[in-house]
């Protein structure tokens, strides 16, 4: 019982960040990513480092997560606003749910242009260390980790959008 008042509460004050409260500050000494293996929908394991060369907005979700779900179509926003361009949005799930229902998640919160891949052992949240979901790192082209951020944030605004758009072009 007292988890459930815990995310009803949770939620409340998620619900309420306003949609400006995002500010990235870059970190004032990037740092290397650690080596994530994720997995697609066919199996493969597919290595962070394999996006080398583009900037990579990396949010950890899950489908039992309502933050993740609020924040999702904003991470999709994100990625329409890229598209074509060096910046790539993966939504790994930390998630022992089939690939089947992470699609019907995405459908569901109007997110399905997003690349999901999964990590069911949880293991690439581990290993940078995350307090909770939805978190989302922001990772240079060079695999240095720029920015991260846990918790519910909006990352569809005008803001955002320019300030990764001047991560991408710095190259």
């Amino acid at each position: 019982m007292r988890m459930v008042v815990l995310v009803i509460l949770f939620w409340g004050l998620v619900g309420s960040v306003p949609a400006s409260a995002l500010s990235i500050n870059w970190a004032d000494a990037p740092e290397p990513v650690p080596a994530l293996t994720m997995v697609d929908r066919d199996g493969r394991a597919v290595e962070l480092d394999e996006f080398a060369g583009r900037v990579v907005v990396l949010n950890f979700w899950a489908t039992w997560c309502a933050p993740c779900r609020a924040e999702m179509p904003s991470l999709a926003a994100l990625q329409e606003a890229f598209a074509g361009e060096e910046l790539t949005v993966l939504a790994l799930a930390i998630d022992r749910a089939s690939f089947d229902e992470l699609d019907q998640f995405m459908a569901e919160v109007g997110a399905e242009n997003l690349l999901v891949l999964q990590d069911r052992s949880m293991a690439s949240a581990r290993a940078i260390d995350a307090p909770g979901l939805p978190g989302t790192l922001v990772i240079d082209q060079d695999g240095q980790e720029r920015f991260r951020h846990f918790g519910y944030a909006d990352w569809g605004t005008a803001e955002v959008i320019e300030t990764l758009r001047e991560l991408v072009e710095a190259r």
